[in-house]
């Protein structure tokens, strides 16, 4: 009966394979990044009018101290400075 239902609902054997429709860790606030990972704010980027992206801007542990009690306006500058910068894509699943 398994390949009846999924042949009448594919849908819904994507949603099991990718399991997007789950957030983890249960019950985290992504909005507030800090409480998660340390050295850590959440920013948004305006890419093209009507689309924005969020980002989180992890300092690496070597510059932690140096992040302790800073603000926003400390991390954007972090992100100009001499410092490579890596980029990580979580994907479509919402969990950053």
């Amino acid at each position: 009966s398994v390949p009846f239902l999924i042949r009448l609902f594919p849908g819904v054997l994507t949603k099991f394979v990718y399991l997007n429709f789950l957030a983890f860790p249960f019950f985290a606030d992504f909005r507030r990044p800090e409480l998660l990972v340390n050295n850590t704010i959440n920013l948004h980027l305006t890419t093209e009018p009507g689309v924005t992206v969020g980002i989180w801007h992890t300092v690496p542990g070597s510059r932690g101290a140096e992040a302790q009690g800073r603000d926003r306006r400390w991390y954007e500058e972090a992100l100009a400075d001499a410092h490579p910068v890596i980029i990580y894509l979580h994907g479509n699943g919402g969990t950053r």
